[in-house]
Parts: structure tokens; sequence; C-alpha cells
């Protein structure tokens, strides 16, 4: 076998993963569960005002009364209608800052292992110090520096999350850049930037896939939280988090604008997280039968 045939097989994709993830019982139960959250959130503002008569910030009558299917909210606005409308912006944020946390922290882990010396210090300190700074604090101050922006809070969610990402990269690259076919690659001057895209990157895919899960999941709960204290979405979008926050007040009056929203990000965490297990395993059989 020649050296070319080596590095093609050693960074070929691992063969059935997709597979081994979906016969796994908490993966099908997974996916269902978050199939039908995003399904929800994709669909229901299409539906508005079809289905409620109503659009997601128009008045539907006295606040907190059992009109319509789950009464009004503290304004008098349809809580159907809200929350329909509200789970497609906390998806959407989530998934930018995500990617964008991917991005950085894979490019940030793979170039410190790759380079090493002094790089590899200087970037891992650099991670060191972001994540001294809790990620709700550090949240809290770059958007009252800014403004409770979509856009501010999907880079603050993204950059808290990239130092995480960086050492599970670093990690997992600094086993795979001792192997021959890196070596081969740089025999043959190979560039740089094509070595980590092309033969180290897809050799770390099973661990990068379990940290996308995490940290979609735990994406959907920061901005969740940033809404519930005023610092996300603001009125009068509807979103998920803004409307546990808007209702909280008569919970025990009217518990429907609280529940909504609280079931359905609990739903698609559960779902997430079971997914996230599901390809950490099929992972590690994986590489247990190199």
């Amino acid at each position: 076998m020649t050296t070319i045939d080596t590095a093609t097989e050693a960074i070929a994709v691992p063969p059935g993963l997709l597979r081994r993830i979906i016969r796994q019982r908490q993966a099908k139960i997974g996916l269902v569960l978050t199939g039908i959250v995003v399904l929800v959130a994709v669909v229901g503002p299409l539906l508005l005002p079809w289905l409620t008569g109503y659009t997601s910030t128009e008045f539907a009558g006295r606040p907190f009364q059992p009109d319509g299917v789950f009464g009004t909210d503290n304004l008098g606005r349809d809580i159907l209608s809200r929350f329909l409308g509200g789970g497609l912006t906390l998806l959407v944020f989530a998934a930018l800052a995500t990617a964008l946390g991917m991005v950085l922290g894979t490019a940030a882990g793979m170039l410190a292992a790759y380079q090493g010396g002094a790089l590899d210090g200087i970037i891992m300190r650099g991670n060191d110090v972001l994540l001294a700074l809790p990620q709700l604090v550090f949240a809290l101050l770059a958007i009252t520096v800014l403004g409770p922006q979509g856009w501010v809070v999907v880079l603050v969610i993204g950059i808290t999350h990239a130092p995480r990402i960086a050492r599970v990269t670093r990690s997992a690259a600094s086993a795979v850049i001792t192997e021959d076919f890196i070596r081969a690659s740089e025999m043959y001057a190979v560039p740089r930037w094509k070595i980590l895209l092309k033969d180290v990157l897809p050799n770390i895919t099973g661990p990068l896939m379990v940290e996308l899960g995490l940290r979609m999941t735990y994406s959907i709960a920061a901005i969740a939280s940033l809404s519930f204290l005023g610092l996300g979405m603001q009125p009068p979008t509807a979103d998920w988090g803004l409307m546990i926050n808007e209702n909280r007040i008569a919970l025990t009056v009217q518990p429907w604008g609280v529940i909504l929203p609280v079931l359905a990000i609990a739903i698609l965490t559960v779902g997430s997280n079971l997914i996230t297990d599901a390809v950490a395993r099929a992972s590690a059989t994986v590489e247990e039968n190199k």
C-alpha cells in the first residue's frame, strides 16, 4: 500500500457511524423529542394567524384570562400565538452561536496542537482567561455595554463556547498529528492549512460531534436565560425565554404562559442530550474497532 493510500484510508469518515447512532434507542427518542420542538418552532410562525386567529403581538382579550386555547398573557395577547411564534428565534440564535463557537474553538485547538510551542501557550492561556469568567457574567457585561441585540447575544455565547471547544479539539488533534500520514503530507510540502482541514479535522469528527451537541444544549439554555433576564430578545418580540419572564408574576392564575415555553425548552434539552450521548457511544465504538 502506498503512502497516499494509507493517508486516504486514515482520513476516511468512520464507516457506519450514522447507522450506529440511529440504532440506539436513546438516539431515536432524542430525534423524536427534538424533531417535535423544532417542527413547532419552524412551522409555528407560518400558522399564524390562521390557526389561532391572532398574530403573536396582537391584543386578544383581558390579561391573564382563560380565553382561547391557553388563555391570554400579561398584556392580553394570545398565549398559543406567542408560543408558536417564539421558538424560531431561539433555535436560530442558538444554532448561530454554536456554529460560531465551533469554528473559533476548532480552529484555535487544531492550530495550537499542530504548531505547539509559544503559539500553543498563547492560545491556551487565552482560553484560561476566558474560562475564568463565568459565561453568564461575561454575557451580562457585554450586553450591558453593547446593548441587548441579537448579534451581540450570538457573538457573546459563541465566544464563551470557543475555549471549551478548543480544549477538546487540541486534545483530540494532539493524538492525530503524530500519525505517519501527517508526516507524509509534510514530506510532500502540503500547505499547513490543507493538512489541518483534510488530514486532522476528519479524524477528530467524533469528539467534535459530541461537543457540538453539548454546546447546542448550552446555547439554548444561555439564550433563554438571557431573555428571561430581559437581556435577550426585547418586547414585543415573541420569545420563549421572554414569555417565562413576562408571565411568571401570574403563574398560579394563568400558568400556561410559563408552562408551554418551559416544557418546550426542557424537551429540546433532553432530546439534544440523548442525541449527544448516542453520538458519543457510537464514536467510541468506532474508535475501539479501528
